[in-house]
């Protein structure tokens, strides 16, 4: 039987398809490393390849020296992709922590938060809001908790180092 160092193939596969086909290797095999070189450049078909156990994935457009280079990291041990899938990836991790600070606090929270960096009072929130001091008191108890913040400067500090708020 064949114990090669490093298997280097394609998702796409008549029989058996590339990622199956990685955690079969890996299943029996796990010192040898895979290598998937695909057309595919999508973020889902590369996560499902690394977590069948690929240690590397290029895009096929990529060059013979970039192909050379990605094998020698991974017979080194690390993991290697393609600047594409690379660029493809920080942009999809980027996205993703956007929607989760859109997420960590409302629509409202955020513009009581602008207001508050802007050198607001809870007054005067209240009064541009048209919201009662109470409820802005409420938002704020909501942002502190949110946000790990003891007061209003730590909030604004944290929500300006997030960018759900910019200092005017």
């Amino acid at each position: 039987s064949l114990r090669p160092d490093v298997v280097l193939m394609d998702v796409t596969m008549p029989v058996l398809d590339g990622v199956e086909a990685t955690r079969r290797i890996r299943g029996t095999q796990p010192e040898v490393r895979v290598v998937m070189l695909t057309m595919h450049a999508d973020e889902a078909t590369m996560a499902r390849a690394i977590r069948a156990g690929a240690d590397g994935y290029l895009v096929k457009d990529c060059s013979t020296d970039e192909i050379a280079e990605m094998l020698t990291k991974v017979v080194d041990g690390h993991t290697a992709v393609s600047r594409d899938v690379a660029v493809s990836m920080l942009r999809e991790v980027h996205r993703t922590q956007s929607g989760m600070v859109e997420e960590l606090v409302s629509k409202r929270e955020e513009e009581v938060l602008q207001l508050i960096a802007d050198g607001c009072s809870s007054a005067e929130v209240a009064e541009r809001l048209f919201l009662s001091q109470k409820t802005v008191k409420n938002h704020l108890a909501s942002i502190y908790h949110k946000l790990d913040a003891r007061d209003r400067t730590q909030a604004v500090l944290r929500a300006v180092r997030m960018g759900i708020v910019r200092l005017s």
